[in-house]
């Protein structure tokens, strides 16, 4: 379901681009299988729980630390006499009691840190999703042209035929011949092109989707969008996921600062420590006989005033100053950004609903005017050159109405992508949502020092690629 604040437009029906079976793939597959395996997603994913961490490491330096030692030392006379041996354990307990207001600062730029992985998630899925639109629409697009091109080299095909044959009789001459073998292998070399183009938008689906497209449907209408260029560019301010992120980077620098003009300030620091210590002295031989043994207990409690840090803080400081300066041109470059993306979308779909409607008028034209020039050119009103241009501007159209078709597509996803809407959830795919918070709350509750189960490693590559490559081709001579 999309998000309450988006007013909407009635979304233009789509055309269908090319027949499919009932067991076709639709974009909501595509974009499900997508959201649920593309691995840039997942990347992103990972840097979110990354970022998770930085609250524990924001408040270690608040929580206690404990450990023991444990130590054997041996005494000795000149001769290496032995003079004997000492035993000692002991434990050791730090608290930390007040850091000058550091370990809020703390937390709360790696609180603005995992917001900002969050919204770079929400940026990276939109632009996921658009690429799996795009890819789609694509391959229905190339699809349907290389089905035009193998049509029209048929068409030219019976064409050409026809004038070598009226050629024969002496009806055409060879000039006529020649134009028509001309356009034939015109439209020959727009098919290999036309292939190309499709290999390549099929392989951008893989890269996208995770498959090859198979059955494709028709593209469905667009969902809806905002009504208008100043709701659209409202709606980014506040959801643009990129835009999102360049603020809370800035705040988690403003935090940093802070934090970095608390190290001025005093510190105090509890520290308990107790231990037992065991003495052996010589013996017969090679025994050793218990000569002492005491415990000890000490608590200090340790206040720390800086005075003068040689400089390292005031320079940390002016130079987190100047990254929050940067972080706030980022922020300003950013909102240009998605005003130019979000204005050239809103044109582009302007101009492909525009040029639907002429090409569907000119389509259908073409399509009349080729066929009355070909009879007009069997009783000889009209030369082959003509029959030959009505047949190119009748293909040139519908090739206009496909790729018109599929910019509006694109162009409609463009500006939801920009506008921050163009995600599973939001767009009504029925997907498994991945919730951040859940591995949020796990580590935040986490107070020990084991990690989680690593990965299995993967294969190695072969280390001589590090340094030479591979002999590609045969050897030089």
């Amino acid at each position: 379901m999309m998000r309450p604040f988006l007013l909407l437009t009635a979304a233009a029906p789509l055309a269908l681009l090319v027949s499919s079976p009932a067991a076709a793939e639709t974009l909501q597959d595509a974009i499900a299988a997508a959201y649920a395996s593309n691995p840039d997603i997942q990347a992103q994913r990972d840097i979110v729980a990354q970022n998770d961490e930085g609250i524990s490491q924001a408040r270690a330096p608040g929580r206690p630390s404990i450990g023991i030692q444990g130590q054997v030392a041996q005494a000795g006379l000149n001769n290496f006499i032995d003079n004997g041996r000492t035993y000692t354990v002991g434990i050791q307990l730090n608290q930390s009691l007040y850091r000058g207001g550091r370990v809020p600062a703390a937390r709360s730029a790696a609180q603005a840190r995992i917001y900002a992985a969050r919204a770079r998630l929400r940026a990276q899925e939109n632009s996921v999703i658009l690429n799996t639109v795009t890819a789609y629409a694509d391959v229905l697009r190339f699809t349907r042209v290389v089905e035009l091109n193998r049509n029209q080299i048929s068409v030219l095909e019976r064409e050409l035929q026809a004038s070598r044959d009226r050629f024969e009789v002496g009806d055409l001459t060879r000039t006529d011949v020649a134009q028509s073998e001309a356009r034939v292998a015109n439209a020959q070399s727009n098919l290999v092109l036309a292939e190309n183009q499709l290999v390549a938008a099929r392989e951008a689906f893989v890269r996208a989707v995770g498959h090859a497209p198979e059955n494709l449907e028709p593209l469905p209408a667009l969902p809806p969008l905002p009504d208008s260029e100043g709701k659209a560019l409202e709606i980014a301010n506040e959801n643009n996921p990129q835009l999102i992120a360049a603020r809370f980077d800035e705040q988690a620098l403003r935090f940093d600062v802070l934090g970095l003009e608390r190290q001025r300030l005093p510190s105090v620091d509890l520290n308990v420590q107790g231990s037992y210590q065991q003495f052996e002295g010589g013996g017969q031989g090679s025994s050793f006989v218990r000569q002492g043994q005491f415990y000890t207990q000490n608590a200090s409690v340790v206040a720390t005033i800086p005075i003068y840090q040689r400089g390292l803080v005031g320079s940390q400081i002016r130079q987190t100053q100047a990254q929050r300066s940067q972080a706030m041109a980022v922020i300003a470059s950013t909102d240009r950004q998605v005003r130019q993306n979000i204005v050239n979308s809103i044109a582009t779909l302007r101009a492909a609903r525009a040029t639907i409607k002429a090409n569907e008028i000119a389509v259908s034209a073409n399509t009349l005017a080729a066929e009355g020039v070909r009879q007009e050119n069997q009783v000889g009103t009209r030369t082959i050159i003509e029959v030959l241009n009505a047949e190119q501007e009748r293909l040139n159209a519908e090739v206009n109405l496909v790729t018109a078709r599929r910019d509006e597509q694109v162009a409609g996803y463009s500006l939801l992508a920009n506008a921050g809407g163009a995600e599973a959830v939001q767009l009504g795919v029925p997907v498994k949502e991945y919730d951040p918070e859940i591995n949020a709350r796990r580590v935040s509750n986490k107070f020990g020092d084991d990690g989680d189960e690593s990965a299995p490693p993967l294969p190695m590559p072969d280390k001589a690629r590090a340094t030479k490559s591979l002999v590609i081709g045969p050897p030089a001579p």
